[in-house]
């Protein structure tokens, strides 16, 4: 994929078809690519779809492109990352509209992972957010000429929801075209995403509009791509593992050859998301607790 293509303007309103408007945050950076997509869905009493990061330029572009006499009657936020989450608050604020979420940032999250100390994380998550309505698995929300239906999709983060709409799913950072996601324990769980991309591989919809980057047109391609890549990412931890102990930095030193030094501590992360798993099927243990510089052997 093309990813140098993908540049809109930030605060610009790019109409990607009929019902459906994007809104770029001015937020870039190696972790959100050229920044957070807003999507502004039907027309009359609209919903966002993840307003963004708590940028008071971002909110008024957000109001901005409204048409005249439109109104906001829905804030649909799929994670409580801060890059997605944080301007909810303030635009319920400004429109009176509800924040819909899955739970706050705790909801969906493995109890048995928050309760270890020493294993880090909580990389840009908005600590303090709460939706005033809880959307569960199934659960559908409709507008003027729209309706869509929640997706419970956690591994990214256990409060991560996926949005189906007509023959398009909104994805957030579980699927997008211009990378993969990062999974960061205890926030993340890779055995969670695995299973959430297997959810979605058994869709009908085609189209992906992620949080992130450029829309996807062939979605079930690139979910059995990612699919893929994360197992082989798997193999190639478990061989490196097979040489002696390591810790999931060392793994990733081994592993991510072609990652750039300034992204090599979110490749540890994935890695050590790639070592729970193994844990969790008996394939590989650590000496002591888990931790985030916890020494691994493979069983």
């Amino acid at each position: 994929m093309d990813t140098d293509a993908f540049a809109p303007p930030p605060g610009a309103c790019d109409r990607l078809r009929p019902g459906l408007r994007r809104v770029l945050a001015p937020n870039p950076s190696p972790m959100t690519f050229r920044g957070t997509n807003s999507y502004i869905l039907g027309e009359g009493r609209v919903a966002v779809i993840d307003p963004g990061p708590a940028d008071p330029a971002h909110l008024a572009a957000l109001l901005a492109v409204l048409d005249p006499g439109e109104t906001i009657g829905h804030i649909l936020v799929t994670h409580s990352h801060l890059d997605h989450s944080a301007l909810a608050r303030p635009l319920a604020r400004a429109t009176g509209a509800p924040v819909l979420a899955f739970g706050d940032s705790a909801a969906g999250q493995r109890t048995d992972l928050a309760a270890l100390s020493g294993l880090g994380g909580g990389e840009g998550v908005d600590a303090g957010f709460v939706p005033d309505i809880r959307l569960g698995h199934g659960d559908r929300i409709a507008g003027d000429g729209w309706q869509i239906e929640a997706l419970h999709t956690p591994g990214h983060m256990g409060n991560h929801l996926c949005l189906a709409w007509e023959d398009a799913l909104f994805t957030g950072d579980h699927v997008m075209g211009w990378a993969s996601s990062m999974v960061s324990p205890p926030d993340g769980d890779l055995a969670a995403f695995m299973a959430s991309l297997d959810l979605l591989a058994g869709r009908p919809e085609r189209v992906l509009f992620p949080g992130h980057g450029a829309p996807v047109a062939d979605g079930p391609a690139r979910i059995a791509e990612l699919t893929a890549h994360r197992q082989m990412r798997a193999a190639r931890i478990s061989e490196a593992l097979a040489a002696g102990p390591a810790t999931a930095q060392a793994l990733a030193r081994a592993v991510y050859t072609d990652t750039p030094p300034a992204l090599l501590p979110a490749a540890t992360r994935n890695v050590l998301a790639h070592l729970i798993e193994m844990a969790d099927k008996s394939l590989a243990e650590p000496e002591g607790q888990i931790t985030a510089t916890a020494l691994w052997h493979r069983l």
